[in-house]
């Protein structure tokens, strides 16, 4: 947690650095990036939050996501994370980015400008267990369902990213 993140403004222009949990705490907007890894057979890889995290623990969400560090790319810092939380390389396209307000525990706010990167491999992740308790791949129209059926699985940048961004994400 002695992370920082990069504030931006609403165009992704730097405005300053802040220490993550700060940056949570006072809800400011800052860059961050989430990964979707697709297999060739169109699943994609969901992993579970470790339980320890602090916040959204025990939730499925997207392949990987994160924040850059200051000096970092996006897809340096995707890769990166990729790497530390699912043990894996693969190679990623940035295909869109937006921004998200969300309350989270804790008196905790997520505003981030999101940059969405894309990838596919068969690679079989081997997960970091202080970030990840599990992993799952999932078909298109076994997500949709899961998430009408048990929203509360599920993280809640994940769930507006997916609703809000279907058809960016599985135009593949």
């Amino acid at each position: 947690m002695n992370e920082s993140v990069i504030l931006v403004d609403e165009h992704d222009r730097e405005t300053g650095i802040m220490p993550k949990l700060e940056a949570h705490e006072k809800g400011m907007l800052h860059r961050a990036f989430s990964v979707f890894i697709f297999n060739s057979r169109g699943e994609m890889l969901l992993q579970q939050r470790a339980l320890g995290k602090y916040h959204s623990g025990g939730l499925w969400t997207n392949s990987c996501c994160s924040h850059p560090r200051h000096g970092e790319s996006v897809i340096d810092a995707a890769n990166r994370r990729l790497m530390e939380e699912m043990g894996m390389k693969c190679e990623l396209t940035e295909k869109f980015s937006f921004v998200y307000k969300a309350a989270m525990e804790h008196g905790l706010t997520e505003y981030e400008y999101d940059h969405v990167l894309i990838g596919v491999t068969d690679v079989i992740p081997t997960v970091n267990l202080s970030e990840v308790s599990d992993y799952k791949y999932v078909t298109k129209e076994g997500l949709k369902y899961d998430i009408a059926v048990l929203p509360e699985d599920y993280t809640e940048w994940f769930k507006i990213c997916i609703n809000e961004h279907w058809d960016k994400i599985f135009r593949n």
